[in-house]
C-alpha cells in the first residue's frame, strides 16, 4: 500500500514563500512521477505541478509558472513544491500523487495514490 503524506503548509502573507514536502511509502518512488495539485473552496481539483521519475521533466500550470518549483529526493522519498511570490488566489488544500504511468501528466484521473492533503493559505 502506498501512503503520501505532505507537509509544509500554512498561514502566508501575499508575497510570501512556503515549501511543502510530501513523503511516501510503500512503493519504489524512484519510478514514477509525481505531481501536487490544490482545491479551493467550491472549486474542482486543479493540476499545478508535476515531475518524472527521474527530475528531468517538469510540466506547471501557467497559473504558477515562474513563481511554483517542483523538485525531488530519490533518496529522502521525498517531493517539494516552492511556492514562491504566492497570492490569495493560491489558498487551497494542496495535495501529492504518484503516477505509476510513464510520462508527465496534468490529468488528476490517471494519478493513482493521493496524500490527505495540507491546507495553504495566503492572506492579502
Amino acid at each position: 500500500q502506498v501512503q503520501l503524506v505532505e507537509s509544509g503548509g500554512g498561514l502566508v502573507q501575499a508575497g510570501g514563500s512556503l515549501r511543502l514536502s510530501c513523503a511516501v511509502s510503500g512503493r519504489t518512488f524512484s519510478a514514477y512521477t509525481m505531481g501536487w495539485f490544490r482545491q479551493a473552496p467550491g472549486k474542482e481539483r486543479e493540476f499545478v505541478a508535476a515531475i518524472n521519475y527521474r527530475g528531468g521533466i517538469t510540466d506547471y500550470a501557467d497559473s504558477v509558472k515562474g513563481r511554483f518549483t517542483i523538485s525531488r529526493d530519490n533518496a529522502k522519498n521525498t517531493v517539494y513544491l516552492q511556492m514562491n511570490s504566492l497570492k490569495p488566489e493560491d489558498t487551497a488544500v494542496y495535495y501529492c500523487a504518484v503516477d505509476i504511468g510513464l510520462g508527465v501528466v496534468r490529468d488528476l484521473s490517471k494519478y493513482n495514490y493521493w496524500g490527505q492533503g495540507t491546507q495553504v493559505t495566503v492572506s492579502s
